[in-house]
């Protein structure tokens, strides 16, 4: 564990919380939930209350929708200047990177993630993924067609394309990666021009409130941007609303069926990035402490809280017992404490519900025989309040183990051996899911080879969890559709119109 003193909170982020408890914001007004009601913002390192924050339900999504439609309806973003949207993105990057040290402070309180990592690579992405799509307002561009109907061979037209915002978006984001799932969101909906609902997990709703202050601040107009806090029946109501336009999900394969049914309604347009049992090959000829280190990072990254995790790692036979050993070292040497202390390099799991599931998936990969190499059962030392978990290593796995199958969401791994290409490429698609993959190799052209045979949205090669605003991510299989980040995100965001005119 770790035993370094914690970090003070900072001046504006203490300031912060201390105007708990928060408000939902509506038309561009901070305004209480209509049922008064409001829910505690938790600290899962040491499980004190960080704030409240207001309860939204239907009534407030009703309200926040008719804002959006409002707002969406008058024109005044829509239709204005692709210029003046992108300087409204810009100068949100500019205010979040103004406010960098307090937006990770207040994820490390409220999601749990190490300080650290918040500051050098959650808030900078979030950044950079604000001026990426800042950058693309002025090229939303249609197209012309040469035109020739069969039945007017003596007619002349002009045929060309608009591309227009979808229009209402509710937009529902997970906690593990707070703030910077709502910039994966915001950034394709707002340089589109669309008006949106965001509605942020429960868990970790403090980091959509101080963006939510930001994003008024910097002059975005009333109702392009809403913000709802709540539990499930919000996040449901706004995807079941006849009038909202399109909903983008992130967050379990479980809940994203449920949003495919709801949406059914006015047959809005969905996205959906969900759950990932994500292989991560290692073959003989990688370096094996390059590739430890890699399979670990690929794991207790975010504390395992990552739809793109390497749970399943395959390594071939030959290094198979290195490799395993090394990264079960790793493991067993990581810096587990809260996110605010110095040094940690895993902080707590976001909840008790959270730790609860994770521990059941340990418990039953024991009883179903696996063997434990690092972790296990239980808390790590000293850390008993808390929602702490141990790094866990489980070898001697089979294909048909509960852990193996299923979504785990911790700092779990199995490791499996393999012999060659084929077998590998058939474990590593046999699996529901198919967001990413890892591959380990000095042969570049075998890996070419098994990214092509995998079935999954992002491989990496000789690398693992690394992101880029201007790159694609998303799922095959069921881990969703649709896909965020790069050009291909705004797709969710925009219709394509075709006009024709006569000329001759």
């Amino acid at each position: 564990m770790s035993t370094a003193t914690l970090q003070p909170i900072a001046g504006p982020v203490q300031k912060f919380l201390d105007k708990s408890p928060h408000k939902l914001l509506i038309g561009g007004k901070w305004v209480e939930a209509a049922s008064g009601e409001t829910f505690e913002a938790i600290n899962p390192a040491d499980e004190s209350v960080l704030a409240r924050v207001a309860k939204g339900g239907a009534e407030d999504v009703n309200r926040a929708v008719a804002a959006a439609r409002k707002a969406f309806d008058s024109g005044q973003y829509r239709f204005m200047s692709c210029h003046g949207r992108s300087k409204l993105l810009n100068r949100l990057a500019d205010a979040i990177e103004d406010h960098l040290e307090e937006f990770a402070q207040l994820d490390s309180l409220d999601n749990g993630k190490p300080l650290a990592i918040a500051r050098a690579a959650d808030i900078p992405l979030v950044v950079e993924h604000f001026r990426y799509y800042a950058g693309w307002a002025d090229k939303l561009e249609g197209e012309t067609i040469p035109v020739a109907p069969p039945y007017d061979p003596n007619g002349r037209y002009l045929n060309y394309t608009l591309r227009e915002p979808v229009g209402v978006v509710g937009q529902i984001i997970p906690w593990n990666f707070p703030l910077l799932m709502a910039a994966w969101k915001l950034g394709a909906a707002l340089a589109s021009g669309c008006s949106v609902i965001l509605k942020p997990a429960e868990q970790t709703p403090l980091s959509a409130i101080r963006l939510a202050e930001l994003i008024c601040d910097v002059g975005f107009p009333d109702g392009v941007f809403n913000l709802i806090t709540g539990y499930g029946d919000a996040g449901e109501a706004l995807v079941k609303h006849d009038d909202v336009d399109k909903v983008a999900f992130t967050g379990s394969t479980e809940v994203g069926k449920k949003i495919v049914e709801a949406s059914s309604g006015n047959l809005k347009k969905v996205t959906l990035e969900l759950g990932g049992k994500s292989p991560n090959v290692v073959f003989a000829d990688a370096d094996p402490e390059v590739a430890a280190a890699g399979a670990a990072s690929a794991i207790f990254f975010n504390h395992g809280q990552c739809c793109c995790a390497g749970s399943r790692l395959f390594i071939q036979k030959p290094i198979y017992d290195e490799v395993l050993e090394r990264v079960a070292e790793i493991g067993k040497n990581l810096k587990v404490g809260p996110g605010m202390a110095e040094g940690t390099e895993m902080g707590p799991l976001v909840s008790s519900e959270q730790l609860q599931r994770v521990s059941g998936y340990i418990k039953s990969g024991i009883a179903e025989g696996a063997e434990t190499l690092v972790g296990g059962e239980g808390k790590p030392s000293g850390l008993n309040k808390g929602y702490f978990c141990k790094p866990t290593v489980f070898g001697k796995v089979r294909g048909d183990m509960k852990m193996i199958r299923d979504e785990i969401f911790g700092p779990v791994v199995a490791a499996f051996p393999f012999d060659d290409l084929e077998d590998v490429a058939a474990e590593a698609n046999n699996t529901e899911y198919g967001l990413a993959a890892g591959i380990f190799t000095k042969d570049i052209g075998r890996a070419h080879r098994l990214a092509e045979l995998i079935r999954a949205g992002t491989v990496w090669i000789n690398c693992y969890n690394m992101f880029d605003a201007a790159s694609p991510f998303g799922g095959y299989k069921q881990s969703g559709y649709g896909r965020e980040m790069g050009k291909h995100a705004l797709d969710n965001y925009l219709q394509t119109k075709s006009v024709w005119v006569k000329i001759g």
